[in-house]
């Protein structure tokens, strides 16, 4: 099932990847290929255009800042563990603040722990496969009894097919855990079909619509939505 479109703006590639111009050339060079490869506009559609938007697994901030900049009505809070790309997303945050005046703040979110809610919308952005099967699932249903009424959890992961795009995605984002230390991991991964993570969704009280992202990528993207 398609889901609709959110009402919010889209926000420019200069917008977003300007508020990193001082970062190091190593991390800008990141966020400009993480813009390109991944549909984190698409994502961000999907999210409520007004509330409060929890960013789960924010990396960077890209998304957290595009889903500001593109909808003056959000309030966006981005997390992650990985503190080194905290530093750099907060100082990109801290501009469009300045610049822009958005409402966008990034902090450090040890494992397991989330910030409570409500949330009017939660996104979920490449973090599941990082962790066990049951890890995942924990994370998902912790998500999803923060979603407020009406508001909406979007989990974006990798569908298992085409094989040739799940081969290609597989191999990079081992090189990147396992090799270059890109992603913050414990090493493993573990790709988990979007109709398991839907169940976890469904399970949790949540109605699961399907949305693939994959078209015009070399990546399997898929968005599974859930509303409450």
């Amino acid at each position: 099932m398609r889901a609709p479109l959110g009402r919010a703006r889209t926000s420019t590639s200069h917008e977003v990847l300007s508020l990193y111009r001082d970062a190091p050339l190593a991390v800008r060079a990141h966020v400009r290929m993480r813009w390109a490869t991944c549909p984190l506009r698409a994502v961000a559609a999907q999210l409520p255009p007004v509330g409060q938007v929890l960013d789960v697994g924010c990396g960077h901030g890209l998304l957290s800042l595009h889903a500001a900049l593109s909808s003056p009505g959000r309030s966006v809070l981005g997390v992650d563990v990985d503190g080194r790309k905290v530093a750099h997303a907060r100082a990109a945050a801290a501009r469009a603040r300045y610049q822009r005046g958005v409402d966008c703040d990034i902090a450090v979110a040890p494992p397991g722990e989330l910030p409570e809610g409500p949330w009017d919308g939660v996104a979920i952005v490449d973090v599941l496969y990082l962790l066990h099967a049951d890890a995942q699932r924990r994370l998902v249903v912790d998500c999803a009894r923060r979603v407020a009424p009406g508001g909406v959890l979007a989990v974006k992961e990798m569908a298992l097919g085409p094989p040739w795009k799940f081969r290609w995605n597989k191999a990079q984002e081992t090189l990147a855990v396992r090799v270059l230390g890109i992603t913050e991991g414990g090493g493993h991964l573990t790709f988990v079909g979007p109709s398991a993570i839907g169940e976890w969704m469904a399970a949790a009280g949540l109605t699961v619509s399907h949305l693939s992202l994959q078209r015009g990528y070399p990546h399997p993207h898929h968005l599974v939505l859930g509303r409450r």
